[in-house]
């Protein structure tokens, strides 16, 4: 089984048009993503590698009968594309823009708690079922299908522990890139649910980094009693008070907020083992396994 996505997934790309919306949708579709139609304001009746453009993300998924959506919208744009999305009969959401302001984010999380839609993003690299499907800008030749769940705030550090793992014979279940903004949808916390009840997910990776209490509510879960076993890394152990570091919420504050200290120290109080470089943590999952 799988989470969010599988091999029946029918997908509408949002920007299709554009250059990135383009180049992503045929990665998806080549990958064996049913990528059935793009939406883009006043392009409608346009065709983009094959797919059928409309106007609105509604009338592109019912013309289609497609349950999630993909954005590749420039920033200033994304929130209107996100506001539509929730407003259409899609099921999930997978933002890719980086960039969207906080302030525009905080209007669109109102929004998604007012509806039934999964939001992954934004500033993510995608969701990932591999061997079934992918949405987002996930390099795809790393994945290989398995039962390791994975979690992570940082689309290069996914990519890094994913291809350590497929090294070690770990597949994966399926992948999520929750995005690295102060704001997102789907959240650690969600992800421990889906793979808790998945019952082919044997072990969860999550990949944390410094900034806000995410890594920390996430130990709470699992000190709750999550069953599935989980295996931590937590990038930014030398990242100095105050510099961001890459993702707009990977900041630690002046106070010592958000440290990779505090975050180790949460997971590690639970019973997690934490490894200091992605090779530790496929022989941590393997471990577990």
């Amino acid at each position: 089984m799988s989470v969010l996505v599988d091999d029946s997934t029918r997908v509408v790309v949002q920007g299709i048009t554009g250059d990135e919306g383009r180049f992503h949708a045929e990665g998806m579709a080549e990958y064996g993503t049913n990528v059935v139609s793009g939406a883009v304001p006043g392009r409608g009746g346009q065709e983009v590698a094959g797919v059928p453009v409309y106007d609105t993300v509604s009338r592109a998924a019912h013309e289609h009968d497609a349950d999630a959506a993909v954005v590749f919208v420039p920033p200033a744009f994304a929130a209107d594309a996100l506001f539509e999305a929730l407003d259409s009969p899609v099921d999930l959401v997978v933002a890719v823009t980086e960039g969207v302001p906080v302030q525009d984010m905080s209007l669109v999380y109102e929004a998604l708690a007012r509806t039934d839609t999964d939001l992954v993003g934004p500033n993510s690299p995608g969701v990932i079922t591999p061997g079934e499907a992918k949405l987002g800008i996930l390099p795809g030749e790393v994945f290989e299908a398995g039962s390791v769940g994975l979690v992570s705030r940082s689309g290069t550090l996914t990519y890094q522990i994913v291809d350590t793992l497929t090294e070690r014979g770990l597949g994966q279940s399926t992948a999520i890139g929750i995005g690295g903004d102060p704001i997102v949808g789907t959240d650690f916390v969600d992800a421990f649910e889906l793979f808790e009840a998945d019952p082919d997910t044997e072990a969860v990776v999550v990949c944390g980094e410094i900034g806000g209490e995410a890594e920390e509510e996430a130990a709470e879960v699992i000190a709750g009693g999550m069953d599935t076993p989980v295996v931590g890394f937590i990038a930014g152990r030398t990242a100095p008070p105050g510099e961001r570091m890459g993702h707009a919420g990977a900041i630690v504050g002046e106070a010592g907020t958000g440290t990779a200290e505090s975050k180790i120290r949460a997971l590690s109080e639970t019973g997690v083992p934490v490894g200091e470089t992605p090779a530790e943590v496929a022989e941590h999952v393997a471990d577990l396994l």
